[in-house]
C-alpha cells in the first residue's frame, strides 16, 4: 500500500522517535510505501527538496514559520500551507498514485491537498485529531468566538471533517466531543485512536541515576517531579509557577524541562525567584530527554482551567513508557485524569485548585511508587502502543 502522510511537524528521519515517527516506521516495516510531506520553516533558509533514504520518501516543503512564531505569521502560515503543500505535491509527486491519505491537526488547513489526492488517487483519507482548533483558542482567547477569523477556520473545519473518510481522535472523551459538537457527522465515521508509540525499555541501575542527576545538577536523595514538553498559553504556566512556590515538602524537587511561548517568562520568574525546589532546562534533545526522564520519579501534566476541549497531552505516554507515575492538573472536561486514575498509576486534580494540587504532591513524595509505577508501564503496554493505531487505520483501508 502508498501511504502519503501530511503534517506540520518537521521530520527529517524516519528514525527519530516520536508518535508520528513511530507510526510511519511501523507502515514501513510492515512493507508498505511512505511518504512524508512535511514543512521546512522558512528561518531554516532551505529550498522545497525531495529526498528517500530510510526505505522512505520525504518532500520537505518550504513555509512559512509556523510553529513558535508570533500569532500573525502562524495564521498566514496556517493558510497558506495547503496551497504550498499542494504546489510541491503537484511537482515532486505527480507520477504516484496513493491508498492512503494520513493527516494530523494541527492545522486544518489541508483540505484542498486531499481534495485532489482522493480525486486522483481514489484514495483513503484518515484524519489524526491532535487538536481541537479553532475552539482551542477561542478557549485561550487568541481569537473572538462569533469573529471574522473564528467563522473563517470553522469553516475550514467542518470541510476538513467532511472530506476524511474516518476521524481517529485521542480519546472516548475526544470522540464524544465531536460527535456533539459536529451532528452533521455520522458516529460511525468517528473512533477512538489514541497517541501511540513504539515503546523502549532503559534499564539504569542506582550508579548510572546518580550521573545522570549530577549532570543535570539535581538532588540525589529528592524525589524528582518532571515536566517535560511544550510550555505554552495551553499548559496553564502560572498554576505551574504557582505550585513550584507553594510546595513545601523538603523531599520534592521540580524539573522542568521545555521549551514554548512561555519559555522565557519561565526563565524570568526563575531568575526572579531563584527556587531552591526546582530546576528549569531548555528543550532537550530525544535521547537525552529519556535518560533524564529514566531518573525520575513523578511525570508532571498541567492544562489550562479554561478549556473547554478535551485534550489528551502526547507527553503522557513517555511517562508511562518510563514507568513513572503521573500528576495531572487540568480542565475538567479532558478524560486523561480518569485513564490515569483508573489504571492506578497517579492522581488528578483540578487546575488552579493549589489546596489539592500540594495534598497529591504529598502523597505521592512521601509514599511508596512502586506500584503505581508498575501500573503506568502497564497502561502504556495495554493502550498506547503503536500496533493499535496501525491495525485501525489498515482495517480501515480496502486495497
Amino acid at each position: 500500500m502508498k501511504v502519503i502522510f501530511l503534517t506540520i511537524v518537521e521530520i527529517n528521519s524516519i528514525d527519530d522517535r516520536g508518535i508520528y515517527h513511530d507510526l510511519l516506521r511501523k507502515f514501513r516495516n510492515e512493507g508498505h510505501d511512505v511518504t512524508i510531506v512535511t514543512p521546512v520553516e522558512r528561518r531554516k533558509s532551505k529550498p522545497t527538496s525531495f529526498t528517500q533514504h530510510d526505505g522512505v520518501s520525504i518532500l520537505q516543503v518550504k513555509t512559512f514559520n509556523i510553529q513558535k512564531t508570533n500569532v500573525v505569521e502562524k495564521g498566514i502560515g496556517t493558510l497558506a500551507i495547503e496551497y504550498q503543500f499542494l504546489h510541491a505535491i503537484k511537482k515532486y509527486l505527480s507520477n504516484q498514485k496513493f491508498d492512503l491519505i494520513l493527516y494530523s491537526t494541527p492545522p486544518i488547513t489541508f483540505s484542498k491537498v486531499i481534495s485532489y489526492i482522493k480525486k486522483t488517487d481514489r484514495a483513503f483519507a484518515y484524519l489524526l485529531l491532535k487538536d481541537i482548533f479553532p475552539q482551542n483558542a477561542v478557549d485561550m482567547k487568541m481569537i473572538k468566538e462569533g469573529g471574522v477569523i473564528h467563522r473563517l477556520f470553522l469553516k475550514k473545519e467542518r470541510k476538513l471533517y467532511e472530506i476524511s473518510d474516518m476521524i481517529g481522535c485521542m480519546s472516548e472523551a475526544n470522540k464524544e466531543y465531536v460527535i456533539k459538537h459536529n451532528p452533521y457527522l455520522a458516529p460511525t465515521k468517528v473512533e477512538v485512536n489514541p497517541n501511540t508509540i513504539e515503546p523502549i525499555s532503559i534499564v539504569t541501575d542506582p550508579a548510572e541515576l546518580s550521573t545522570i542527576r549530577q549532570k543535570y545538577q539535581l538532588p540525589l536523595s529528592k524525589k524528582i517531579l518532571v515536566y517535560g514538553g511544550n510550555l505554552g498559553k495551553p499548559q496553564g504556566v502560572d498554576f505551574l509557577l504557582e505550585t513550584i512556590q507553594s510546595a513545601k515538602n523538603p523531599a520534592a524537587h521540580f524539573l522542568i524541562v521545555g521549551s514554548g511561548t512561555e519559555f522565557s517568562r519561565m526563565q524570568d520568574w526563575f531568575l526572579k525567584h531563584n527556587p531552591s525546589n526546582a530546576t528549569l532546562l531548555s528543550g532537550l534533545p530525544k535521547a537525552d530527554y529519556d535518560k533524564v526522564l529514566a531518573g525520575c520519579d513523578i511525570g508532571l501534566i498541567f492544562l489550562h482551567q479554561d478549556f473547554t476541549i478535551p485534550n489528551f497531552p502526547s507527553r503522557l505516554l513517555s511517562y508511562l513508557e518510563m514507568g513513572i507515575p503521573v500528576l495531572a492538573a487540568t480542565d475538567v472536561n479532558t478524560d486523561i485524569g480518569h485513564v490515569i486514575e483508573k489504571a492506578d498509576c497517579g492522581y488528578w486534580v483540578k487546575a488552579g485548585n493549589i489546596k489539592e494540587m500540594l495534598g497529591a504532591i504529598n502523597t505521592m513524595v512521601d509514599g511508596d511508587l512502586k506500584v503505581q509505577s508498575e501500573h503506568a508501564r502497564q497502561l502504556l503496554l495495554d493502550e498506547y502502543t503503536v500496533d493499535r493505531s496501525y491495525h485501525l487505520i489498515t482495517d480501515k483501508v480496502n486495497v
